[in-house]
């Protein structure tokens, strides 16, 4: 339980990972992903009577061939060459790659030197032991218990600017937004009139899983669920709110002002309304001539209707009746308007009616502020008396504009101005011009027969919860033959963020709510079912034809594989074991099928091995690394565990089941035997691959002109350095086969 100043009960239940992200990655997470390989060369052993089979072996050094070079080689081509990612914990890159390469030459020297073509059992136990070396070595360069360095990964800063918390082994899961996070989001969006609180959400969502770190194994899942067409971790936003995630992730400014219509790049919608919101004519006149505005965007073809309604003065008898659509063309920013005024030559008061603006809802626009614009029917020749509608005006910070509106009295005729400053108040309480405000003076000019304007003054939102604050707004002239009314001073009230709280409590809501939709560890059994039988797991808005093609498909197995306990139940461990039984047992299934088709096309098993069964154990991991490698900031988790798990595919894959065999034949008095042939002709083509692969990593993280990263860089040498990884799994595949067969005549 951690505090909470936004829960009632002023705590909140978070959950915590303890376990270090290296250890992770080598243990729970290599033993998840490397199952099916590991669990193979297990099942074969046993079920070959305890002895060397070629489909396990092969599998594991084929998967690794195919993780290390066609992984890595795509990985690399992904980044567009203008970006770069580099491996941020290089030291435990550096002790996992070089046992990638120990671990197979480690296999060449107990097959080929030592015992040719047997394995003692202490080769097998030492095999096996250096799993656990492997971890701890890794643990200590990643928590730099020697060799430390003063180097603070930039993840961290980014990640900190969202009240996320910074990269590390102690960290909230799942990831969840407070009031901080989303304020800082929404400070970034700025004032949007096209987004609702539900769009609002889904960005602010979207925003913090892409900025908070994740671990392979949530890549691993999230590109299996993909594939199977299954609940994705990710959130789906629509084309809009994908735009304004785009811009907020390259630092871009995406917010506008409501009253301006500021559309910045043309993005937003048009705002028309009137260009004052109260007019008067003179009877004897015979019509009135009011504008209609269009600002924002200004480069669409936007149809507007106008409509007159009675107020004192009636249509037929006061004035002629409109009711009409106004087209602005592209760049148009302006329509000028007039109504027929009936001049009867009778003796009356002063009238009004009304002219109204209203579009449709699908209209590439909005009403602005002023949507009616009234019209005063008078008789009077005086320019008139300037003076303020009200003593004191209330905006609320989140409104971005303080709209204070000055009348025109006694007569509107002629041209006629007004001049006017805003003023600081003294004590406590009162705004500050240029940190609450943009004040400043300035002259409002009356038209001939308007009786009303509005000083438009800018609030500052600086989305910060504080006490109500005031400045004043003073009439300090006016033009010649016009007066200043008595009403010469107002006072503009800043009321504090009580509906700006509110409306960030409501988004923090709906954004943790969607959150918890794509948390891998929050579901019911019920929930897995569900999911698992629907496309998408149940998003069907963002469901594409390929979904519902896999969906169809895998049906089966989602449904067969939802009977796997929740993640929440017993810490995980219960679903952890229970999902190793059943990838044992489909990995039988899997054993079998592969030897059945082996045979049906005339292909031996170790090159069954290498192709088919390693490619269906590793594309997972090549979609996750792909989608790692676009997302994150650094290769950490697209590459740099591609060599931890080939370490751990040699060290628990073969050391294993090699150390039950040989504890079953040495128990037997004799020794296990493993014919090195054709594993140790593909070892050692690996292991040169290998050692091709890091140096050409090593390279391009040095030198300049690769661009210093081992993935993206400039075009040329990121296009040749991935070729010649991906050709290189082909080198690999041609030769193991072609010594398979004998064609290739490699005596070890």
């Amino acid at each position: 339980m951690i505090a909470d100043p936004d829960s009632p009960e002023g705590t909140k239940e978070v959950h915590v990972k303890t376990w270090n992200n290296t250890v992770a990655n080598l243990t729970l997470m290599a033993l998840g992903s490397s199952a099916p390989e590991i669990l193979l060369s297990i099942i074969e052993i046993v079920g070959n009577g305890f002895e060397a089979g070629e489909l396990g072996p092969g599998t594991i050094v084929g998967s690794a061939a195919f993780n290390l070079f066609v992984i890595t080689g795509v990985c690399v081509l992904s980044i567009p060459s203008d970006e770069g990612r580099r491996i941020n914990a290089i030291k435990v890159f550096a002790i996992t790659a070089f046992f990638c390469v120990f671990a197979y030459i480690w296999l060449v020297i107990i097959l080929v030197a030592i015992t040719p073509d047997f394995v003692d059992l202490w080769e097998a136990v030492v095999t096996l032991l250096f799993f656990p070396l492997l971890v701890n070595l890794a643990y200590i360069a990643d928590k730099e218990f020697c060799c430390k360095s003063a180097q603070v990964g930039d993840a961290g800063e980014e990640n900190a600017e969202f009240g996320l918390g910074n990269r590390g082994e102690v960290s909230i899961l799942p990831a969840s937004a407070n009031k901080q996070s989303v304020v800082e989001i929404l400070k970034k969006m700025g004032n949007r009139p096209d987004l609702t609180e539900e769009d609002e959400a889904r960005i602010a969502t979207a925003l913090i899983s892409k900025r908070t770190p994740h671990s392979r194994a949530w890549y691993r899942i999230n590109a299996i669920r993909a594939l199977t067409s299954g609940h994705k971790l990710v959130p789906s936003v629509n084309e809009k709110q994908a735009e304004i995630l785009a811009s907020l992730e390259q630092g871009e400014d995406v917010g506008s002002t409501v009253s301006l219509g500021i559309v910045p790049g043309g993005g937003y919608k048009a705002v028309v309304e009137w260009a004052a919101g109260s007019t008067a004519v003179l009877e004897r006149d015979g019509r009135a001539s009011l504008v209609l505005l269009r600002h924002g965007n200004i480069d669409v073809r936007v149809i507007v209707r106008i409509e007159t309604v009675d107020g004192t003065a009636e249509s037929g008898s006061d004035y002629k009746h409109i009711d009409e659509t106004l087209v602005f063309m592209p760049g148009q920013t302006s329509k000028e308007i007039h109504v027929e005024i009936i001049d009867d030559n009778e003796y009356e008061p002063d009238e009004v009616f009304f002219v109204r603006a209203t579009m449709d809802p699908e209209e590439p626009a909005i009403i602005g502020n002023r949507p009616i614009c009234q019209v005063t029917i008078i008789n009077d020749d005086d320019p008139g008396v300037f003076e303020f509608s009200k003593p004191s005006f209330v905006f609320k910070e989140s409104a971005g504009k303080a709209l204070v509106e000055v009348k025109r009295l006694n007569g509107c005729s002629g041209k006629a101005s007004v001049m006017w400053q805003t003023r600081d108040r003294d004590g406590k309480g009162a705004a500050v011009e240029g940190r609450d405000y943009i004040g400043g003076s300035g002259e409002l000019e009356f038209q001939h027969g308007e009786l009303v304007k509005t000083i438009e003054i800018e609030i500052i939102d600086d989305q910060e919860y504080e006490k109500d604050e005031h400045f004043d707004v003073l009439l300090t002239g006016c033009s010649d033959g016009s007066k200043l009314g008595s009403l010469k001073r107002t006072v503009v009230t800043i009321l504090n963020d009580d509906e700006f709280k509110g409306v960030v409590s409501r988004i923090v809501n709906l954004t943790n709510a969607n959150l918890d939709q794509i948390s891998v560890a929050h579901s019911t059994w019920g929930q897995q079912f569900t999911d698992a039988m629907n496309v998408n797991g149940g998003d069907i808005e963002g469901a594409t034809k390929l979904d519902y093609f896999m969906h169809f498909l895998t049906f089966g197995w989602k449904v067969v594989f939802a009977l796997v306990p929740p993640a929440q139940i017993w810490g995980g461990w219960l679903s952890f074991f229970i999902s190793l039984m059943m990838i044992g047992i489909l990995t039988a299934i899997i054993g079998d099928l592969a030897s059945i088709f082996g045979c049906l096309i005339g292909l031996k098993p170790t090159v069954t091995a290498i192709t088919f069964v390693a490619l269906g154990t590793s594309l997972p991991d090549l979609f996750a690394s792909k989608t790692a490698a676009t997302q994150e900031e650094h290769a950490d988790n697209s590459i740099g565990n591609v060599t931890g798990s080939n370490s751990v595919n040699v060290f628990l894959g073969l050391g294993l089941p090699w150390t039950i065999a040989a504890i079953y034949w040495t128990a037997k008095d004799t020794t296990f035997e493993v014919p090195a042939g054709n594993l140790s002709f593909g070892v050692i083509i690996y292991t040169v691959c290998a050692i091709t692969t890091v140096v050409i990593l090593l390279l391009r993280r040095t030198l300049p002109a690769l661009g210093q990263s081992e993935l993206g860089g400039p075009t040329v040498p990121k296009t040749v350095c991935g070729i010649v990884l991906m050709v290189l799994w082909f080198f690999y595949v041609i030769l193991s086969s072609l010594q398979a067969y004998e064609i290739l005549d490699a005596k070890i």
